[in-house]
């Protein structure tokens, strides 16, 4: 719903250009009262009870409403088409949830990258707890249940098509909310705010991206790499690297005990890793970066040295890492992203030259964790740099946080000085978690007050977020933040 500008316009016609044509033109609005109508005539169409109206919704299902305290909260889900430049392609559900507050209160669009929850309950992110806002949840397309019908062809697997995907919504939600909107997200969910805010920059009032990576495919880039080579104390980057030397020259003791994890859990390698062997090498290969995106400089003095048992190199690479996720069962709900990795997104592959001699699976990228019966084409990299050049030159409220110790961080959209009210925020000694609560005070006041301009609110604030604490809605917003944002780690 951001409001119409000559800039604004200027800014569509240039992301256009730089696409020359290749995504999607925005999507028809569907069938629901025009964005543009002047608000008062919107707030009329809202009369009436809010699950009657979000039902009226041509395309929109009721899968249950929970109980929340001083909110209203549905499962939802809404009939997308399976190709949004393609009407005749079929069509597919989309799960959302709603967090309703009020019709007069700001709506927060927050998106993950991926699924939903199975069973979801209420829960409200950061920023939707700053503005006292409405919260629309969307589960990704091809995540979860929300996957169109179209079998190993995942060539509807896109941004645009993602990015359609939420306008509809939108366009569809608007006028039952007719206040501000703001789209956040972490991790992938943040670069999926950054993607949709680009490709439909009349949409939001603002945007809150958390550690979003800004993967532009530059020669030469080593940023991940410079990352991972300062991250931390020097000996505990030391401790770990001869953690992964110790493990890959165990490696038969290591691979028996990762089959007889497997069939303990029955679980199995064969639809994706292939083997317990490779699998194996995979999490060696990403150690020391999931334990800088999930842990902290506190968690060094738990790394082993090389000279311990079999059975304790094992327990503790399965506590810092998880042995699960290369398991089918695991990374096979994270396929849908890595295919993107390895299409359009960027897939980070950090070299590690201490490894090498002791490596079977040289190369291992994102093609790796797709399962091989889905056709995989090129990496493009017309979406990242087009969208970091869209940053640094036409960003408007827009708001990013990265965390200090976070290896996606390395990588950094950047507002230019020229960009309207958009802002880059680090929060010190912060992991892939990090948020406005974990900035310096100073830091946090700012990009607080950012927010609530974004929605609109500024003038309800005392000092602060709108809305207290909430330990239930609040706390299971960040342990749903923190499944989110958990793997997938990149591949080499």
């Amino acid at each position: 719903m951001r409001r119409p500008s000559p800039r604004l316009g200027a800014a569509a016609a240039a992301t256009a250009a730089l696409l020359a044509g290749s995504l999607l033109a925005p999507a028809p609005a569907a069938a629901a009262a025009p964005t543009g109508a002047p608000a008062a005539d919107r707030a009329d169409r809202s009369a009436g009870d809010i699950l009657d109206r979000l039902l009226a919704v041509p395309g929109m299902r009721l899968i249950e409403e929970k109980p929340a305290e001083d909110h209203r909260f549905f499962v939802l889900a809404y009939t997308q088409p399976t190709d949004h430049g393609d009407p005749g392609a079929g069509t597919f559900e989309q799960r959302l949830t709603v967090l309703h507050r009020g019709t007069d209160r700001p709506t927060v669009f927050s998106t993950s990258g991926y699924d939903l929850p199975a069973d979801p309950e209420p829960s409200r992110s950061e920023p939707t707890r700053i503005a006292d806002a409405n919260q629309v949840s969307l589960e990704y397309r091809y995540f979860g249940e929300s996957v169109p019908d179209t079998g190993t062809d995942w060539s509807a697997l896109s941004t645009e098509q993602a990015a359609a995907d939420q306008h509809r919504v939108f366009t569809a939600l608007a006028p039952l909310y007719p206040e501000e909107w703001i789209s956040t997200g972490g991790s992938k969910g943040g670069m999926t705010a950054v993607f949709y805010e680009r490709l439909y920059p009349d949409d939001m009032d603002g945007v809150v991206a958390y550690v979003a990576p800004n993967d532009a495919d530059r020669p030469g880039d080593t940023a991940y790499e410079r990352m991972l080579e300062r991250v931390g104390p020097r000996e505990c980057r030391e401790a770990l690297k001869a953690v992964q030397v110790e493990t890959l020259e165990r490696r038969e003791a290591m691979v028996e005990r990762y089959e007889e994890y497997a069939e303990r859990h029955d679980a199995t390698f064969d639809r994706v890793m292939g083997s317990a062997d490779k699998a194996l090498e995979a999490v060696v290969l990403d150690l020391p970066w999931g334990f800088w995106q999930y842990g902290d400089a506190a968690d060094c003095a738990s790394v082993p040295s090389p000279d311990v048992s079999d059975d304790e190199l094992w327990a503790w690479l399965d506590e810092a890492y998880g042995f699960a996720f290369f398991t089918d069962q695991v990374v096979e709900r994270y396929s849908p992203y890595y295919y993107q990795a390895g299409t359009e997104l960027g897939d980070p592959r950090p070299r590690a030259p201490h490894l090498k001699h002791l490596l079977r699976y040289p190369g291992l990228d994102a093609r790796d964790h797709v399962p091989a019966e889905v056709e995989m084409g090129p990496f493009d990299p017309t979406l990242t740099w087009g969208t970091d050049w869209w940053v640094r030159w036409r960003a408007e409220n827009m708001l990013f946080v990265y965390g200090e110790m976070d290896p996606w961080s390395a990588e950094r959209f950047r507002p230019g000085r020229r960009t309207e009210d958009s802002h880059l925020f680090e929060a010190p000694e912060a992991n892939h978690y990090a948020s406005i609560s974990s900035l310096t005070p100073r830091d946090e006041a700012a990009a607080t007050a950012a927010v609530l301009r974004y929605a609109g609110v500024e003038e309800e604030a005392d000092d602060g977020a709108i809305a207290p604490y909430d330990a239930e809605l609040d706390g299971r917003g960040e342990r749903e933040r923190a499944e989110e944002e958990g793997p997938p780690i990149p591949r080499r």
